[in-house]
């Protein structure tokens, strides 16, 4: 299979074996929960994205957020060719190859918008791969990532993109999103007929920490403790123990998601053009960061 022909996806109505929380993903801006500082009708990205910017973004916040939903989105909307790239898993060679054919296919009138899930994981001179290409409009990277842009980006890239913050989900905004995928009979539990009394919702919505992924997991996992037990409802019981399971997660770097939850609320962002020399609070003193 080529670089760029499409991959298959899964009807999400039918593959009733993915995550509960990957099948519940946003398909529009329309479905998407939180973020409203940015996406609300005439904030930046919303604009950016009505208007089909062909600007690079970079999307940086905690787990569960929604980075690379939004990215999705983006590449839907613009009818171009997505490409995901993950950190993790790629090279120099591979970054070359699908840069040559972006720039081909741009020849032809084809978009190409190249995801990097992890971008800070990327050395430099992976990182340094992109910048041509950014530069010539080959293709418009969006990268996803945990840690603060202004230290693990090089400043060459940063400068020629657009950082958005994405802030942790309200308790009010999880528990939508928990009340949604209950209900929903085409990708979500509503099959399986439960109840969950606000309550219950609640508690999910309090200890996953703004984690719509961690959240959704809980209630998945509930659910399918509840249907053993051949019960008609989500307890409170039921969820506890998986809620207790869920808050003692920790990132690779051994930071509790909670924790790290509790540093983005506290930065308190939405989009800035960001320094690669400049830290927070820095930019904050400087006037550099809009604030909600």
């Amino acid at each position: 299979m080529g670089l760029f022909e499409t991959i298959p996806k899964p009807d999400a109505g039918t593959d009733s074996g993915r995550p509960l929380a990957d099948r519940m993903r946003p398909r529009s801006l329309e479905e998407f929960a939180g973020q409203q500082p940015i996406l609300a009708p005439g904030k930046p990205l919303r604009l950016q994205i009505e208007r089909d910017d062909a600007g690079s973004l970079i999307f940086w916040g905690p787990p569960g957020v929604g980075k690379t939903t939004l990215a999705q989105i983006i590449a839907h909307r613009s009818r171009a060719e997505f490409v995901e790239f993950s950190a993790v898993l790629s090279g120099i060679k591979e970054i070359k190859q699908v840069m040559a054919d972006a720039e081909k296919a741009r020849q032809y009138g084809t978009r190409t918008i190249i995801f990097v899930d992890e971008i800070h994981r990327f050395n430099k001179a992976q990182q340094d791969a992109f910048l041509p290409h950014v530069e010539k409009g080959n293709i418009r990277l969006i990268g996803a990532t945990t840690e603060n842009p202004s230290f693990e980006i090089i400043g060459a890239l940063l400068s020629r993109c657009r950082v958005y913050v994405l802030k942790p989900l309200s308790e009010e905004e999880l528990v939508g999103l928990l009340r949604r995928a209950l209900g929903d009979v085409e990708r979500g539990l509503g099959k399986l007929q439960l109840t969950a009394d606000e309550e219950v919702l609640k508690i999910i919505a309090a200890y996953s920490s703004g984690d719509a992924r961690s959240a959704l997991n809980v209630l998945e996992i509930s659910a399918g403790t509840a249907q053993s037990g051949k019960q008609s409802a989500i307890t409170r019981k039921s969820s506890g123990k998986h809620c207790k399971n869920a808050c003692c997660s920790t990132t690779s770097a051994g930071k509790s998601t909670t924790t790290l939850s509790r540093r983005y609320t506290s930065q308190c962002a939405t989009a800035m053009p960001m320094p690669h020399s400049t830290g927070w609070r820095e930019c904050w003193s400087q006037g550099k960061i809009l604030s909600t």
